[in-house]
């Protein structure tokens, strides 16, 4: 414990975020009897272990892989590549100074009728999404995670920021644990590199983008150029092949004419980090991937300083 945290009168622990500044409140999971054993404890064949000792549930034993840090991840159902995403952040950076004992505790949101090809389905997708958003904090909350992190470009369906942190804050009162956001992660990552003029590559068709040209101009950055896949459903979204990110990155976004001091792309079901650490040694700016950006986020909010490979620069450097 450092001069940043303090045990408040209910055991749990309030840290200052260290991008943000905010207390976070990270609560205490490992209160005894944990793990709590019904009478009469470890069995043999049915009968009482003789010899076999006590296991001493006044100690609070820790999650044996989430000891360190059990965060919520919230995705849609339809996204296959957050999750894989970060846990292969979790398992490239497992030595003395990474992320050992940290673990996700992934909760779906039900998006039943993924369709994305009109304004229409976007609002219905808008609905779903939102409408869903507390019953799957319900479900993740009966893990006890200490700190949650929302795994969707809201900025998809929701126009500017005043739109985008209300259901956050609605959220953070009702489960009484912070966020790592997509708006509040991405503005950090580029001020770390004073970054103001951007492209963007997203999945979304002409009114996504519109929208997230709003966040980003809200935010005080300048959309120098977009690119969007127009992917017609939300499960496909995982299907745009890396040759083609790489196309658009080279080709449409940081180019010579375009000038940009970063590349950032949304949509977290649509995997980036190979893509990020291929090609950033070669256009010369950075490139925040949306799952990378909001991890590195939740991770540095939390305390965990170490350098991280395999996901960018940003998680290296900063």
């Amino acid at each position: 414990m450092n001069e940043h945290e303090k045990i408040n009168y209910r055991g749990a622990q309030t840290i200052i975020g260290k991008l943000s500044g905010k207390n976070i409140t990270i609560p205490t999971v490992n209160i005894p009897p944990m793990p709590s054993l019904a009478p009469p404890g470890v069995i043999h064949n049915g009968k009482k272990a003789e010899n076999f000792g006590e296991i001493d549930s006044s100690w609070g034993y820790p999650d044996v892989r989430s000891f360190r840090r059990k965060f919520g991840l919230f995705i849609p159902a339809t996204n296959t590549s957050m999750e894989h995403e970060l846990w292969s952040i979790i398992f490239k950076n497992q030595g003395p100074n990474g992320l050992k004992g940290v673990g996700l505790h992934t909760a779906n949101v039900l998006t039943s009728k993924p369709q994305l090809k009109t304004e229409e389905d976007l609002m219905e997708y808008k609905r779903q999404f939102l409408g869903g958003l507390r019953t799957a904090v319900d479900g993740a909350l009966l893990a006890e995670p200490q700190y949650l992190i929302m795994g969707m470009s809201l900025e998809h369906i929701l126009g500017g920021i005043k739109e985008l942190r209300a259901p956050m804050v609605d959220i953070e009162a009702y489960s009484g644990l912070s966020w790592a956001t997509w708006h509040d992660a991405i503005q950090a990552a580029l001020d770390k590199y004073g970054a103001k003029r951007i492209g963007i590559m997203t999945p979304f068709d002409k009114k996504g983008n519109e929208f997230a040209m709003q966040m980003f101009e809200e935010l005080g950055f300048e959309v120098v150029s977009s690119v969007g896949f127009s992917c017609a459903n939300a499960l496909h979204i995982a299907h745009v092949p890396d040759w083609a990110k790489e196309k658009a990155i080279l080709e449409l976004l940081a180019n010579d004419e375009n000038k940009l001091d970063a590349v950032v792309q949304c949509g977290t079901n649509m995997s980036l980090i190979d893509v990020s650490e291929k090609l950033e040694p070669v256009v010369g700016i950075p490139i925040f991937g949306i799952n990378a950006v909001t991890f590195w986020y939740a991770l540095r909010e939390n305390g965990f300083e170490g350098a991280l490979v395999g996901a960018g620069r940003l998680l290296r450097e900063f």
